[in-house]
């Protein structure tokens, strides 16, 4: 397994706080060979300054598209077997990608791998704010996409992420990879560490919530069409 390339695709949108060491979390993987691509959507800050320090990572500017169009973007330029998330704040553990290649290795009928999550507190926040970003202490299963590393023949079999959601483009294509059988793993490990601060996704598009409701309605209909 260790020939394979893994393409590691960083969806940003005005991300320079955090981007660096972002980028370098996925230039520290043990496993080799990788390829990063930076999707940059739209940004008006200093982010393309910051990719720019980092010579072997490509880069791509395309106007915005929202979250769900730029990992789309990324996985169309992307050329490796496999396929990896990375959104622009958080942060991989160094042996993610080594140890989910393993996993498929060890089941070559797994389609994709994840690995638990550790959320923190970005250092710069205080402590007001902090009591705002409340969060789970406990190490969780990260059904995230960040945690993933997915066969990309398995990700075109349930297909593009969802482009009109503002938010939740993951569980939509989680939930329709599960409708489609799609055999995963969640390894024990922490394997990313999800950072809270103020411009978070989630957090920027609060009104956009609603999308989650629209997303599990759109599964549970799909799931009783196939029953009748």
């Amino acid at each position: 397994m260790n020939n394979h390339l893994v393409s590691v695709v960083i969806p940003v949108y005005n991300g320079e706080r955090y981007l660096a060491q972002t980028i370098e979390s996925a230039l520290a993987q043990t496993y080799q060979p990788i390829e990063i691509i930076v999707i940059d959507d739209g940004s008006t800050d200093g982010s393309a300054e910051v990719v720019k320090r980092f010579p072997s990572v490509r880069y791509h500017f395309q106007e915005n598209r929202g979250i769900g169009g730029a990992k789309n973007s990324g996985i169309e330029l992307a050329k490796g077997d496999f396929l990896a998330i990375l959104e622009q704040d958080d942060l991989w553990s160094t042996n993610k990608i080594t140890q989910q290649m393993a996993a498929f290795e060890g089941d070559p009928a797994l389609d994709m791998v994840f690995g638990h999550v550790k959320q923190f507190h970005s250092p710069e926040l205080g402590e007001a704010i902090k009591a705002k970003l409340h969060y789970n202490e406990e190490i969780i299963a990260g059904y995230h996409a960040g945690s993933m590393l997915v066969k990309r023949e398995a990700f075109f079999r349930v297909g593009w992420f969802d482009t009109i959601c503002r938010v939740g483009e993951f569980l939509d294509w989680y939930l329709r990879a599960t409708e489609n059988n799609l055999k995963s793993l969640m390894l024990p490990d922490i394997l990313m560490q999800r950072r809270l601060h103020t411009t978070n996704t989630i957090v920027r598009e609060k009104k956009s919530h609603t999308d989650f409701v629209h997303i599990l309605k759109a599964s549970l209909d799909r799931r009783r069409k196939q029953q009748t």
